[in-house]
């Protein structure tokens, strides 16, 4: 059995039991119903039904890992190939898929959707993750690059390894940050309180963010960022330890009501921009995409205020 623990964040408060595990935990909407079910979760030791509504307290998960994940071939909606050739696929990876599949998650991912558009990724490792070198979370959207062969494989988790990628990020932040322009160096590791969230810690490993501001709102700031080091939730840690977490972010602190107003059911985060150099020619490539509808419309009533 696996457990987590955590307290209710406020923007969670009053949200259904199913509802607010699933986020807090990236589980699937369905598993997070099949471990309330089973009577796996409690809230100061009250069990909870899935329809139950959550208030503030201490939040106590038990589930049974699934069996070993496999690659499940679906067409998913709003998932677009950027690119494509021999030896990698860019994708534009929608919100609500994560990379590969993983005990928890019976949602759909970046494996399965390629191998529902017909794509076969021969590299090595364990089936599940072949030609992963990279991730997002499964409430990020935007690029990813997966390797179809196995010196792209090779060559790729090399350049990631060696800071040779360009990562670029846009986020909209609460408030104003203080430089305009910054870098955050801090080390990022396990919250000390929660098994499932991650902070800026002595024990981290080292991190590194770069900001610029793109364009200052009355509530909020549009920033690119680059990412130097690739550390779990790196940007979202990184921002709320400077009080400007990512608008839509309630896992990292973000004011529910703006976030609610905006229409946002996760944080304001866009893989807008990668390059590197292509592991068969050696020439460098940069790949871009567009905001996804819901950042697009969210941004727009931000501008509008």
């Amino acid at each position: 059995m696996e457990q987590r623990g955590m307290p209710i964040p406020d923007g969670l408060v009053g949200d259904r039991a199913d509802a607010a595990v699933a986020r807090l935990l990236g589980f699937s909407r369905t598993f997070a119903q099949e471990v309330l079910e089973a009577g796996g979760v409690t809230l100061d030791g009250v069990v909870l039904g899935k329809s139950d509504r959550v208030r503030p307290g201490w939040l106590e998960v038990e589930w049974a890992p699934k069996l070993e994940p496999t690659v499940v071939a679906q067409v998913v909606p709003g998932f677009h190939i950027v690119h494509d050739d021999d030896d990698i696929v860019v994708i534009d990876k929608p919100v609500g898929v994560a990379a590969h599949p993983a005990s928890g998650w019976d949602g759909p991912t970046v494996l399965g959707a390629l191998s529902g558009a017909g794509y076969q990724i021969a590299t090595s490792g364990s089936a599940e993750r072949q030609g992963i070198v990279h991730r997002l979370d499964v409430g990020t959207s935007g690029l990813m690059v997966v390797a179809k062969s196995e010196h792209a494989y090779s060559e790729l988790k090399r350049a990631f390894h060696d800071r040779e990628v360009d990562k670029i990020y846009h986020a909209v932040v609460q408030g104003h940050p203080d430089p305009f322009s910054g870098t955050i160096d801090a080390p990022v590791g396990r919250h000390p309180g929660s098994s499932w969230k991650f902070a800026v810690t002595a024990e981290g490993k080292h991190a590194v963010t770069h900001y610029d501001t793109l364009e200052a709102m009355r509530a909020a700031t549009l920033l690119e960022i680059h990412l130097e080091t690739g550390r779990t939730h790196q940007i979202r840690v990184h921002m709320a330890a400077q009080r400007h977490p990512c608008v839509g972010d309630l896992l990292y602190g973000a004011d529910p009501t703006l976030g609610a107003r905006l229409g946002l059911t996760r944080q304001w985060l866009h893989a807008v921009k990668l390059g590197f150099r292509h592991p068969a020619t050696g020439e460098y490539v940069q790949f871009e995409t567009r905001y996804p509808d819901d950042l697009q419309l969210a941004l727009d009533v931000l501008r509008a205020d």
